[in-house]
């Protein structure tokens, strides 16, 4: 009756939805500004952007690494993509430089989890304590 939640599919939904704000959102809504709102680059809500990708993607990486594959390859494609989304927020200016390597190590990251989360139902190894 329940259904388990895919955290690597909210996790490539979450790094998606922060691509097509970055990329698509200054080209829909440049008239935002004029009634007074700005989500375009507003810190805040960049911030949360990316606090949930982290979330998200921490979890579901985690648990895969734990529960299924022992693999640290993934976390480590996340952890350098997301370096590289959060020093986009600061580097303004080569912000287009560092958002789509950060977006593509992310989404790799998930695909590859999601993968190893397949073919591995349960990946015993020596650390493993159930």
């Amino acid at each position: 009756m329940f259904r388990k939640i895919n955290w690597d599919a909210w996790g490539i939904g979450a790094s998606l939805a922060c691509a097509i704000h970055c990329a698509l959102l200054p080209l829909f809504f440049t008239s935002l500004p004029l009634f007074g709102v700005n989500i375009i680059h507003n810190v805040w809500f960049e911030a949360g952007m990316i606090g949930l990708a982290l979330g998200i993607g921490t979890y579901s990486l985690w648990h895969g690494y734990q529960k299924h594959h022992h693999r640290f390859r993934h976390l480590i494609f996340f952890y350098i993509g997301s370096g590289s989304l959060i020093t986009k927020q600061f580097f303004i200016r080569y912000e287009n430089w560092l958002l789509v390597p950060a977006v593509i190590l992310i989404i790799l990251a998930h695909v590859q989890n999601y993968r190893a989360c397949r073919v591995h139902d349960h990946g015993h190894a020596e650390d493993c304590e159930h």
